[in-house]
């Protein structure tokens, strides 16, 4: 059920940072923080769904990971090896609908494939739309996005001159899907990181303290509350 006390957001996109400093504050190996913060998606998922949120995108592992120790992205990669073939019972029961953005031709060939399956299982589905970024960065997905147009114009499929920011919208991973109105990055940083550079130009960004692992029903909220004290204006003025 929608609540009709705000005004919902209707795609709110987080980078979910702090796993690993929540683990080592409790003296727990980083995998426990991901493991941990990994449980946590699932909750806010469904948390943003009752809410009346429509897309709900997450950072779960950037083209930059690949440099973390090997035994932590061996980690990483195995949570979203369970998460793929674990969830399609639940995507079913909630009528969630899937996609996986970022280059997944760097993942192993059962990631990849368990991929293709819950995206083809859930494709159909009208619930909330979740969105899941794996091996992702901004700058690749757009410079892949280019070698796109640049191919249809080498073929003589499109005129440069009718190129235009739907033709770049619709060449990126995320095609078809409305840009964020919110942005919640979480553990303090208040950076990108590579995130949707392009999706993001006019949404609102809130900063929390709390840590993935942390975060909760009640932080969602919060970030609803302060995206409704926020007057967007898309570069235009107030009436």
């Amino acid at each position: 059920m929608a609540d009709t006390q705000r005004k919902i957001p209707a795609h709110v996109a987080i980078i979910m940072d702090g796993n690993g400093r929540w683990a080592k504050k409790r003296g727990l190996p980083r995998t426990m923080g991901h493991a941990q913060g990994a449980k946590v998606v699932e909750q806010i998922l469904e948390d943003a769904d009752h809410m009346g949120i429509r897309y709900l995108t997450v950072y779960a592992f950037s083209t930059e990971n690949w440099t973390r120790p090997g035994t932590e992205v061996k980690a990483l990669m195995n949570l979203l090896r369970t998460y793929m073939k674990t969830s399609l019972a639940k995507c079913a029961k909630n009528n969630v609908r899937i996609r996986v953005i970022g280059d997944k031709s760097r993942l192993d060939p059962d990631l990849q494939d368990s991929i293709r399956t819950l995206e083809e299982a859930t494709k159909n589905n009208t619930g909330i739309g979740f969105q899941i970024a794996i091996n992702y960065g901004s700058r690749d997905e757009i410079t892949r996005a280019v070698r796109k147009i640049a191919q249809k114009t080498a073929a003589g499929e499109l005129r440069p001159e009718d190129i235009t920011e739907e033709t770049i919208s619709d060449a990126l991973d995320t095609a078809g899907i409305p840009d964020p109105d919110l942005l919640i990055r979480t553990c303090g940083e208040e950076r990108l990181s590579n995130f949707l550079m392009w999706q993001l130009s006019y949404s609102e960004m809130y900063f929390t303290d709390t840590a993935w692992p942390d975060f909760t029903k009640e932080e969602l909220e919060k970030a609803v509350d302060a995206y409704n004290h926020r007057e967007r204006r898309f570069g235009g003025l107030t009436q």
